[in-house]
C-alpha cells in the first residue's frame, strides 16, 4: 500500500499546471461587437477589450481568467476559474464562473448559487472591503470602501476561496496596467478620519508630525555628490555655498485636520472637489531655487523631482494643476506651491511610513550628458490619531478564523475533554453503564455540533484535494478557510501516533456516530444483526484500500474523474447538505445506512476510503493501548465475540487498522462480572478459613 501511495504520489508531480483555457476568438464571442477583444498582454495574462464610439477606439477594461493570475486551490485542490472583466478604473464589469471543482457546488448544492454568488461582483471595486455577510448586507448599505456579499449557506469556506481569486487577480492586472499600488491588501489599509478636525496652527502641525520639513543649502547639495562624476559642476555652488537651495515642506493635505489648517476656505472646498472617495493629496511649499516643479515640467503630470514609496513600492503622484491660497497664519513658504494627487486604487496606507525622496541630478557632457543622481530621503509618518486601523474583517482565511472562533472555542474544548478521557481510559471505563452514557453523549455532539452545526465532516475530499495541489505545484493555504476542519485534522493527526484510526472513527466522523447510532436503534428494535465469517469479513474489509487506490490515482491523474469518485462517500449527502440533493445521492446514504441496521457501520468497515486512509497513517501509532491479558484467545474468547468490528483475532490480538475504539473491550477488560480471566483470578483469590472441629464444638457449646 505504501508503494501504491508513493507511485501516485510520482504520477501527481507529472501532472500540468492548470492554466486559462479561453483563445482570443473565444474571448470575442463572448465580448461581441460594438466590442472588440485586443491581443493578450505580455507583462500579465490579460486581454484588452475595447469599443467604438464614433470614430474613436476606447478602452472599456481588462478581460482574465482568475486561474492564470491567482490559483487558489478549493477544496478539490483545483482552483476555480473565473472570467472578470474589469473597465479602465478597476471596477468590476463582470465575474463569471468558467470552471470549478468545488464539492459542495457538484451535485450537491448545485451550480446556481455558485453563479448568483459571482454575479453579485458587478458594479463593485477591488479597492473596497468586501464583506461577505448577508446579515450586513441587509443592514448597512454600501459605500466607496465598503461592499457587502451574500454568502452560500454551506459553502462559506469555498465563498471565501473564490472572493480572494476574484480580489488577488483583479488587484495584479490593475497594479500592472491601471497604476494601483504592489503588494497591499484594500482589507488591511487603514483609513482617514474624514470626520476629525482640531484646530491647530502652523507651529503646532510641524510640532506634531503633520507637515515634514527640509532645508539644503547649495554646500550640503555638492557635498552629496563629492567624489563622483557630479562633483563641482555647480558653480554657484562652489561660490555660494550657504546660499539657500531649497526650504521645502511636505503635508498630507486631504486629512482634514492638516488640510483645514493649513489652506483658506475656499482652497479646502476647491481641492475636496478635485478628490475621488479615497483618494489622497500631497501638498509641497518650497523656497529657493530649486523646485519640486521644473521650468519644463507640464501640469498634470508626474513629477520627476519629487518621489513617493511605500513599503519599497512606487506611489504615483500626480500633479492636480490646482491653485490654493494658504492660510494667513501658516507662515509657510508661499513661492512654490503645488498639491499632487494620489488615487485610491494606489492602496496608498495612511497607517504606513512614507518614504518621500527629492531627487537631485546633474549632467556631465555636451552630446552624450552622463546625468548623475543622488536623493535626498524625506521620510513622514502621519499621527495615529488622524486614522482608523481595519476593524479586523478581511477577505482571506484570517476572517473567517476571526468569525468562528466560538465554534473553535467550542470544538478545543470538547477535544481537549476527549483527548483527557481517553488517556485515562481506566477511569473511564472504570463504570460500564456510566461510560456507555457517556460515549452517547459524545457522538450526539459529534453528530450535532461538529457535523450539522460547523459543519465539520472530514473526508477524503481534503486528501484528494492536498494530492492535485501538490502534483501541481501549488500550496495548501486553501486549508486554512476552513478552521474546523485544520483544528481536527491537528488533532487527529497527533491520535494517529497515540491511538491510530480509531479515535476519529469512533468518535469524532459525524457519519460514523449517524451508523453508530441506527446500528443501536436497530438492535433495540430486534432488527437481525449479521456477523460475518471472519474470512468473508476480512476480504471485504479490504476492499476500502482498493476504494481509497482508485480515488487517489484519479485525483493525481483526472481531477475531473476523481470529482465522481469521491462521491462514494456519503458524507456531503447525509451531513454537509443534509439529505437535501437529488434522489440519486440521497437514495445511496440511505442504502448504506439500511446495510448498516444488519451489518454494524457497514461502510465504515468495508468501503470508507477516508477510514483506509487513516489506517494506513495509523501505522504510525506508539501506544498499543488496549490492555491484553495472557489469557485473551486462549483459550478466552469473550472480548472477539462481543467486538462489532470483528478488530480482534482468533489469538486475542487486537488489529488497531480496522479497531474503531468504541472501546468495549476495554470495559470488558476492567469488569469483575464480565472478564472471564478476571473473575477466574478473583475465585482463585478467594480463602476459606480452616477451623479445628474442637473449636466449633466448643464454639457450638
Amino acid at each position: 500500500m505504501l508503494r501504491l501511495l508513493l507511485c501516485l504520489a510520482l504520477l501527481g508531480a507529472a501532472a500540468a499546471v492548470p492554466a486559462g483555457v479561453l483563445t482570443r476568438a473565444e474571448l470575442a464571442s463572448r465580448f461581441p461587437a460594438p466590442l472588440s477583444v485586443g491581443e493578450r498582454e505580455r507583462d500579465v495574462p490579460a486581454w484588452p477589450v475595447f469599443k467604438q464610439n464614433g470614430t474613436r477606439t476606447e478602452l472599456v477594461g481588462y478581460a482574465f481568467e482568475s486561474i492564470d493570475l491567482a490559483p487558489i486551490p478549493g477544496f478539490a485542490g483545483v482552483p476555480v476559474n473565473l472570467l472578470v472583466l474589469i473597465d479602465s478604473k478597476g471596477d468590476f464589469l463582470d465575474v463569471s464562473v468558467l470552471s470549478h471543482h468545488e464539492p459542495v457546488f457538484l451535485d450537491g448544492l448545485g451550480e446556481a448559487p455558485l453563479r448568483a454568488f459571482a454575479a453579485q461582483y458587478k458594479g463593485l471595486s477591488p479597492r473596497q472591503r468586501i464583506t461577505i455577510d448577508s446579515k450586513l448586507k441587509r443592514t448597512r448599505a454600501p459605500d466607496a470602501a465598503h461592499a457587502y456579499l451574500d454568502g452560500v449557506s454551506k459553502a462559506t469556506a469555498s465563498v471565501r476561496i473564490i472572493n480572494q481569486s476574484v480580489l488577488s487577480a483583479a488587484l495584479k492586472v490593475s497594479r500592472k496596467k491601471l497604476g494601483f499600488a504592489e503588494g497591499r491588501d484594500p482589507d488591511r489599509i487603514a483609513r482617514i478620519l474624514t470626520a476629525e478636525f482640531t484646530k491647530m496652527g502652523a507651529a503646532q502641525l510641524l510640532a506634531a508630525g503633520m507637515i515634514t520639513h527640509v532645508r539644503l543649502t547649495r554646500g550640503q547639495v555638492e557635498q552629496l555628490f563629492r567624489g563622483s562624476a557630479g562633483g563641482g559642476l555647480d558653480a554657484d555652488a562652489l561660490a555660494r555655498p550657504g546660499e539657500l537651495f531649497i526650504d521645502l515642506y511636505l503635508a498630507w493635505v486631504s486629512v482634514p485636520t492638516i488640510g483645514r489648517n493649513l489652506l483658506d476656505a475656499a482652497s479646502w472646498d476647491k481641492l475636496r472637489g478635485r478628490l475621488d472617495e479615497g483618494d489622497h493629496a500631497m501638498l509641497a511649499m518650497s523656497s529657493g531655487s530649486h523646485s519640486v516643479i521644473g521650468e519644463d515640467f507640464v501640469r498634470g503630470s508626474v513629477s520627476d523631482r519629487l518621489t513617493l514609496r511605500q513599503d519599497s513600492l512606487p506611489v504615483e503622484m500626480r500633479d492636480l494643476d490646482l491653485a490654493l491660497t494658504l492660510a494667513d497664519n501658516s507662515r509657510l513658504p508661499t513661492e512654490n506651491v503645488s498639491v499632487f494627487r494620489i488615487i485610491g486604487q494606489a492602496g496608498l496606507d495612511p497607517a504606513g511610513a512614507l518614504d518621500f525622496a527629492l531627487p537631485i541630478t546633474r549632467s556631465k557632457g555636451i552630446v552624450y550628458p552622463e546625468r548623475i543622481t543622488r536623493e535626498v530621503a524625506i521620510p513622514y509618518r502621519l499621527p495615529a490619531s488622524l486614522y482608523l486601523l481595519p476593524r479586523g474583517r478581511d477577505s482571506g482565511w484570517r476572517g473567517i478564523w476571526r468569525e468562528r472562533l466560538p465554534e473553535l472555542l467550542v470544538l478545543a474544548a470538547a477535544l481537549a475533554l476527549l483527548a483527557i478521557a481517553l488517556w485515562r481510559q481506566q477511569a473511564l471505563t472504570a463504570d460500564a453503564r456510566r461510560f456507555a452514557w457517556l460515549r452517547r453523549a459524545y457522538l450526539l455532539f459529534t453528530l450535532g455540533f461538529i457535523g450539522y452545526f460547523a459543519q465539520g465532516q472530514l473526508s477524503i475530499v481534503t486528501i484528494t484535494g492536498v494530492v492535485q495541489a501538490l502534483s501541481a505545484g501549488r500550496g495548501l493555504a486553501f486549508l486554512l478557510y476552513d478552521p474546523i476542519g485544520v483544528v481536527l485534522w491537528i488533532f487527529v493527526g497527533a491520535s494517529l501516533l497515540l491511538w491510530g484510526r480509531g479515535t476519529f472513527c469512533g468518535w469524532l466522523c459525524p457519519f460514523g456516530a449517524l451508523q453508530e447510532f441506527i446500528g443501536k436503534v436497530a438492535g433495540w428494535l430486534g432488527v437481525p444483526q449479521l456477523r460475518l465469517r471472519t474470512r468473508t469479513d476480512a476480504r471485504l474489509k479490504s476492499l476500502k484500500y482498493v476504494v481509497l487506490a482508485g480515488v487517489l490515482g484519479g485525483a493525481a491523474v483526472a481531477p475531473a474523474l476523481a470529482d465522481r469518485l469521491v462521491e462514494v462517500e456519503p458524507f456531503k449527502t447525509a451531513i454537509t447538505l443534509a439529505f437535501v440533493r437529488s434522489w440519486p445521492h440521497v437514495l445511496y446514504a440511505l442504502g448504506l445506512l439500511g446495510a448498516g441496521m444488519f451489518v454494524y457501520k457497514f461502510f465504515c468497515r468495508y468501503l470508507c476510503p477516508f477510514g483506509a486512509a487513516l489506517a494506513v497513517m495509523g501505522r504510525l501509532r506508539r501506544l498499543a493501548w488496549i490492555a491484553r491479558r495472557a489469557e485473551c484467545g486462549t483459550p478466552c474468547q469473550t472480548c472477539r465475540h462481543r467486538c462489532d468490528y470483528q478488530a480482534i483475532e482468533p489469538g486475542g490480538a487486537v488489529d488497531y487498522a480496522e479497531c474503531l475504539q468504541c472501546m468495549d473491550c476495554v470495559v470488558i477488560h476492567a469488569s469483575d462480572e464480565r472478564c472471564a480471566p478476571r473473575m477466574l483470578e478473583i475465585k482463585r483469590a478467594r480463602t476459606i478459613p480452616i477451623v479445628r472441629v474442637e473449636n466449633l464444638e466448643r464454639g457450638g457449646a
